[in-house]
């Protein structure tokens, strides 16, 4: 499917992945957000929707078929839903829908992940935390994307003197480090100057260079403070005193695990947005996964992949003041005390996604 926006000036191509589960459903709130913001600003963008993940094991045999990947690579930017479910969790790892994520990511070459986590004022009491613990919340996980456990090899599951085994390899290289590195301290640049780097140097003999690099890749950056903190240690932080950090700065599995904190510290994984990054086109996703069992049912919240778009429009069209729109749009709707089912409370108004998009775009 292709659609247009048409506006003056150069038309950006944005490659639309809506996947599996309630990813459809997300995707369409968060396009319609897109569109209209576009339209308002002049801002001419080319949609094209392709399969990813478990619908594309379903319709062509393959997570990422090749029509999705070469949309992909042709585009200015790609928007992303959610992948997965329970109906293919019995398949090969080659076609399992995750298989297409990670795919894709590489193909992508997108190396870095960002994703903020925010507290917004109006959602403090939806943390499960005291709100005086939560209130002020503001860093950004900076993620490695396409090394470690997830991409190192050998890898698999075997017969050795007949036990069955299952192996994976966490490898990394100093360039990989450096340039993972270098993104959340050029980051942190733009916020409060503070890179946490988040490790395992006490025991995996990989965290040791890990730790050797990024101090290294400091000394390019003296305006920017620089600590180090054990994965263990980082996590206990998180939900003790979360307004610590500014840049956290992680390997690939650890900042998976981290990351999906952040949904807890502002009450909501729904809220999250994320963006990886890398040499070619951006992708942009929400963090959430594809929750299959209220797809279909008009409760899942659109503001993590909404914020997403926002992004998008940040970092790779360079019009923060779009995203600004977007965000302040979100706030306001949240302000009223309208909510989804997931950050709803007592005093509030609970909404279905289509609503919750609609009054988006009443206070755009």
């Amino acid at each position: 499917m292709t659609e247009n926006v048409k506006q003056a000036g150069n038309v950006r191509k944005i490659c639309v992945l809506p996947g599996d589960g309630i990813g459809p459903e997300i995707v369409a709130s968060a396009l319609a957000v897109l569109k209209q913001v576009a339209s308002d600003a002049g801002f001419a963008v080319e949609l094209h929707e392709e399969a990813i993940g478990g619908v594309a094991i379903d319709a062509f045999g393959d997570p990422l078929p090749e029509a999705t990947l070469r949309r992909s690579l042709e585009s200015d930017a790609v928007l992303l839903g959610a992948v997965g479910g329970p109906k293919w969790d019995p398949n090969p790892p080659a076609l399992k829908p995750e298989t297409g994520l990670l795919g894709i990511r590489k193909a992508l070459g997108l190396y870095g992940n960002l994703r903020p986590v925010k507290m917004l004022p109006t959602l403090v009491d939806c943390s499960t935390l005291k709100p005086e613990t939560v209130s002020g919340v503001d860093f950004v996980v900076v993620r490695e994307l396409t090394g470690g456990l997830y991409f190192g090899k050998p890898r698999g599951v075997e017969a050795r003197d007949g036990v069955e085994v299952g192996f994976n390899n966490m490898v990394y290289s100093r360039p990989e480090i450096e340039r993972i590195a270098r993104k959340a301290f050029e980051l942190a640049r733009l916020r409060r100057r503070k890179v946490t780097s988040v490790d395992k140097a006490n025991v995996l003999e990989v965290c040791q260079l890990w730790r050797k690099v990024v101090a290294e890749v400091a000394g390019e950056y003296p305006d920017v403070e620089l600590e180090h903190i054990l994965v263990d240690n980082c996590a206990m932080q998180l939900v003790l005193r979360p307004t610590r950090f500014d840049v956290l700065l992680t390997e690939n599995m650890f900042g998976d695990i981290l990351s999906d904190i952040g949904g807890v510290l502002t009450g909501s994984i729904g809220t999250l947005p994320s963006a990886s990054v890398g040499d070619g086109p951006a992708l942009y996703e929400p963090i959430h996964g594809s929750a299959p069992d209220i797809a279909g049912k008009d409760v899942a919240n659109p503001v993590g992949t909404v914020n997403s778009v926002a992004m998008m429009f940040e970092h790779s069209f360079g019009r923060p003041d779009l995203a600004r729109r977007i965000n302040d749009a979100v706030c306001r709707v949240l302000e009223e005390g309208y909510r989804t089912a997931d950050v709803a409370k007592a005093g509030t108004k609970t909404i279905g996604t289509k609503e919750f998009t609609a009054r988006i775009q009443e206070k755009l």
